[in-house]
This record gives C-alpha cells, sequence and structure tokens, in this order.
C-alpha cells in the first residue's frame, strides 16, 4: 500500500540516478525497502547504497548523498537522513498516513487481500490423524494451523483445496478392530483377549456398546474387519463433528486404502525397482535413500510383506503431483522429522520435483492449570481430547492460543489465562478492541453524529497515537500477503495484538466523541478503519468479531 507507493519512488529515483551517471544499472532490483525496528529511524530505510556500493566498487556514503537528494525532491517524502555508513532513512509527510483510511472503507471485508498468488493451485494435507480415536490436543493443532494457513493462501489470490489423509490401512486399523471386538466379548461375558498394544479409553467400549445395541450377540463370531469398519465409521463421525465445531472443513479426503486397491502401491515399487533404487535383503526391501543424501537405506516394505509408512505415502504425493498442484502443503507433528527426508528421496527417485511440496512442521502443546501440567489423561480417552478442551475454553480461545506462536516453538496452553475475561487473556483483549469500536459507534450513533465515512477533516489526526495506528493499518495487506507467503499465520495474530495494544492506548488517553465535530468525526473515520480491520483479521484466521462483551 504506502510501502509500495515508496517503493515506486525509490525505482524511480535509481533510475533518475542512472540518466544522470551517478550510478550504474547493475544494482537495479538488489536493494530492499525495510520499516526501521527502532524509533527515530525513519518510516522506511533503503540499503541502496550499500547494495550498489558493492556493485559500482564505491564507497556507499557517495552513492548515498546524491540519492537523499532525489529522493528528498519527492512531495511524498518529507525528510531523508543518511545513517551510518550508507543507510538512508525516508520520513514520509505525516498527512499520507490517514491516506489508509480511504480504501479500508471502500474494499472493506476485501481489505487486506490480494492476488499475489495468481490462482496457482495449492494443496493443504493437515490433521490426516488416524480414524483410531479422538482428536487430541497435537491434533487440534495441526488442525488450526493447517486451517489457517489454507485462509491466509486463499486471501492472497491462492485457488485453495484442503485435503484430509484417511489412514484407513494397515496395522493400526487392524489394532483398532482387535480392540473394539474384545471390548465387545467382554460386555457380553464371552472369553476375549485384549490386544498387547490395543486402543484404550471408554469410546472402544461406547462402540461395542453401540454394536450390542444393534445386534445383541450377533457379530461375536464376525470378523475383525466388521469391527474394524463400524469402529473407524464411528470415530471418523466423532472426528468429523469435533472439526466442524472449531469451524473447519475438507474440500476432499483421500483414503489410504485406495493406494492398495488400486496398485499405486506395487507401480511404486517396480517402478524403484525398474530403476535399481530398491533391493532384497533380510526378507525386507530396501529402498537406495543414501543415494538421495540420507544416511543410510530405508526399510519399505517388512518381511511380514506389510509396507512401511514411508511406501503409502510416497504413493500419495505421487497421487497429488498426478492431480496437478502447484504446490502441495502438509502440516505434520515434529515427530515426523525423521521420516520427511525419506519420502522426498522416493518422490525425487520417481522423477518429480520436490521443491513443491512444502512441509510445516509444528511442535507440541503442554496445558497448564493453576501455573502446573495438566495430566494429559482422561475418561474419554488416554489423552486431552480436542472436544474437552473446546468445552473447557470455547472455540476462539482454543484457535488463537494455538495460532499464538510460531509453529516450531512449544505451545504452554494456559487454561486458567484462556477462560479470563480481562484484557490479561490475549484473545479478549484483541476481540475486546474490536467490541470497543463497536461500542464508540453506538454511542455515536445515540447522539446524532454519522459513522462509516472517510470522507472526513483527516488533518485533525495529528496524535503520536494516531499516526501509529495509522501506519499500523497500512501494514495490514503487506502483512496477509508475508503470512500466505512464508506460511506463518502466527503473524496474523501477533499483528492484531500490537494494533489492539496500540488502539487501547489511544483510547486510555484521547476521547473519540468530543465538543470539536471535526475532530470527532475524523477520529470515527479512524476508529471505523480499525474496526475493519480487526473484524477481517480475526475472520482470517476463523475467530469470530464479537460487537459486545
Amino acid at each position: 500500500m504506502i510501502k509500495s507507493k515508496i517503493k515506486e519512488i525509490v525505482d524511480h529515483c535509481f533510475s533518475e540516478g542512472v540518466r544522470l551517471g551517478h550510478w550504474t544499472e547493475a544494482a537495479g532490483g538488489r536493494y530492499t525497502i525495510e520499516v526501521p525496528k527502532r524509533e527515530g529511524q525513519g518510516d522506511f530505510s533503503t540499503n541502496f547504497a550499500m547494495v550498489a556500493a558493492g556493485v559500482d566498487k564505491r564507497k556507499p556514503r557517495d552513492l548515498a548523498v546524491p540519492f537523499a537528494e532525489l529522493l528528498g525532491s519527492q512531495p511524498m517524502i518529507d525528510r531523508v537522513e543518511i545513517a551510518g555508513p550508507g543507510f538512508i532513512n525516508l520520513f514520509i509527510n505525516k498527512a499520507i498516513w490517514a491516506t489508509v483510511l480511504a480504501p479500508i472503507y471502500e474494499q472493506d471485508e476485501r481489505f487486506g487481500s490480494s492476488d499475489t498468488g495468481g490462482g496457482r493451485r495449492v494443496l493443504v494435507e493437515f490433521v490426516s490423524a488416524n480414524p483410531t480415536g479422538p482428536l487430541s490436543v497435537g491434533h487440534g493443532r495441526n488442525a488450526v494451523l493447517g486451517d489457517a494457513i489454507a485462509r491466509v493462501l486463499a486471501a492472497s489470490g491462492y485457488a485453495v483445496q484442503r485435503e484430509y489423509y484417511f489412514n484407513d490401512a494397515g496395522r493400526q486399523m487392524r489394532i483398532l478392530g482387535e480392540s473394539t471386538k474384545a471390548r465387545y466379548l467382554e460386555l457380553q461375558g464371552f472369553p476375549n483377549t485384549f490386544p498387547e498394544d490395543g486402543y484404550q479409553g471408554d469410546y472402544i467400549y461406547d462402540i461395542a456398546r453401540a454394536m450390542i445395541t444393534d445386534g445383541g450377540d450377533s457379530f461375536k463370531d464376525a470378523e475383525v474387519t466388521i469391527f474394524k469398519d463400524r469402529a473407524q465409521q464411528a470415530i471418523f463421525a466423532d472426528i468429523d463433528a469435533t472439526l466442524k465445531r472449531i469451524g473447519i472443513g475438507f474440500d476432499t479426503y483421500f483414503n489410504e486404502h485406495t493406494l492398495y486397491e488400486d496398485g499405486r502401491i506395487n507401480e511404486v515399487v517396480e517402478t524403484l525397482r525398474a530403476r535399481d533404487l530398491v533391493y532384497e535383503k533380510e526378507g525386507a526391501t530396501w529402498f537406495k535413500t543414501s543415494e538421495f543424501g540420507q544416511e543410510q537405506d530405508r526399510v519399505i516394505i517388512k518381511g511380514t510383506g506389510e509396507p512401511t509408512y514411508r511406501l503409502p505415502d510416497i504413493a500419495y504425493h505421487c497421487d497429488k503431483f498426478k492431480r496437478g498442484y502447484d504446490w502441495m502443503i502438509n502440516v505434520f507433528g515434529s515427530d515426523h522429522i525423521a521420516t520427511v527426508p525419506d519420502v522426498m528421496a522416493g518422490i525425487r527417485a520417481l522423477g518429480y520435483d520436490d521443491s513443491r511440496i512444502t512441509v510445516v512442521l509444528y511442535q507440541f502443546v503442554t496445558l497448564l492449570r493453576d501455573g502446573k501440567q495438566v495430566k494429559m489423561s482422561t475418561r474419554k480417552a488416554t489423552f486431552v481430547t480436542v472436544d474437552e478442551l473446546v468445552d473447557e475454553v470455547g472455540p476462539d480461545a482454543l484457535r488463537f492460543f494455538f495460532l499464538m506462536r510460531k509453529p516450531d516453538n512449544l505451545i504452554e496452553f494456559d487454561l486458567d489465562l484462556a477462560k479470563k475475561q480481562s484484557q490479561e487473556n490475549p484473545v479478549f483483549y484483541v476481540q475486546y478492541a474490536h467490541a470497543r469500536l463497536c461500542s464508540i459507534e453506538r454511542q455515536a450513533l445515540e447522539q446524532g453524529i454519522a459513522v462509516d465515512s472517510a470522507d472526513q477533516a483527516l488533518d485533525r489526526l495529528v496524535e503520536p497515537e494516531e499516526y501509529a495506528l495509522l501506519k499500523t493499518l497500512a501494514d495490514y495487506p503487506q502483512m496477509v500477503a508475508g503470512a500466505a507467503a512464508d506460511l506463518a499465520p502466527h503473524r496474523v495474530i501477533f499483528y492484531l495484538m500490537e494494533l489492539a495494544g496500540q488502539f487501547h492506548g489511544f483510547y486510555n488517553k484521547h476521547k473519540v466523541l468530543t465538543a470539536d465535530l471535526e475532530l470527532t468525526g475524523a477520529r470515527l473515520a479512524l476508529c471505523g478503519g480499525l474496526k475493519r480491520v480487526f473484524r477481517n483479521g480475526l475472520h482470517l484466521v476463523g475467530l469470530t468479531a464479537p460487537e459486545s462483551m
């Protein structure tokens, strides 16, 4: 927005300097424009002189001086300062900041959206929890992170598809069936043997009871497959209901078993074999991952004939490529860190470009109550479920807290803090800013003062707190685009917390509704812009924007 205008000015001055013979064209496109982190270093800064000096073999300051003179002649620039060896700090005309309000009003809910993605097709695969039990808190972080990534990408012009990879094949599903059958037989007093590594938790009993309700003891001699299918259906229905509670849905579901039924697992093995990239040893089939940068080769088919997790994952990613996605994003827990390189090696071995795949790894979640870690075990299961967390703190707090940290940072989820109805609670702090802005507009209307217009005497906005708010509002579109490009939706939360802090500080120091109607109109215009950006930001990451609290 304003930064893009500054870039146009800087580029124009660079070209003008080339025409005047101050420097060569070689530095074009290499310099950057940044927002300084420290007060007093300008509204923007550029490293042009440092970059051009290296290219033209000259002293940075000798280039900074004429560049600063060219910049200073631009109406939008108030003054230019040269710092250190040649950094150039730009201070723009303060009246420019208020120009951000008009596009906020005009674009309204679309403000912050862009077409930077150019319609590129993106597949975001997330959650993909095995249908063997309720969603854990770790799955909850995956769900919120993946959904937020999909949201910021969609807002930035990417054609996004959300996919759930349904692990409905393999050993874990067999154990699920055996666990359910054992509980079914136990409840009816029949002899049974519970599997050594079977699934615990009352949800298995609940599935068994439902089968008894439906058919009494008619399933006592049934194959394990019958129990597996019933358990899988019940558990996935539970997972789907949980995800809907936190506002998450999917466009497609991909079933792992289809990879076996359609022969795609065998196709991968035979293609690798034809390229001399697999061999047999100790009764197992090995993939030569060592030829693709790994320290050692990996087993892809065990001696029992059962594939390891790597093989179906490689086949699944081949299918993604065949479906024509430009960018494939996987959201995994950090426990996958050792397996990702093996799958990438398989992708490269089969001739695909693994640079089109991005894996986002996230760290685990610790629940705290009274400052102490909560034991991750409940009656429902051997872990705290997403449903139980939503019951306790609500979907907004759950989403906000899961996005408050970068994915590679551990989260300490403070249950007491998440429930506080005070400004100590960060989600309350941000949502209360929106509610307070709505309240200000209601009070204005009650006094007969018009709202929802940026056509005001905006030159009356001269307080430092007002400039700070306008500058942060101007940053919103670039922040969203950056969050999408870097798959970093936590930046939206960071932004909202900063904006909330600035607004609450402004509100505590300055009245919006005053006896000066011109000043009131200008401040109401500012408040209307803030309200729209808070709403857009909250909605962008799947949170509500309450009008009263």
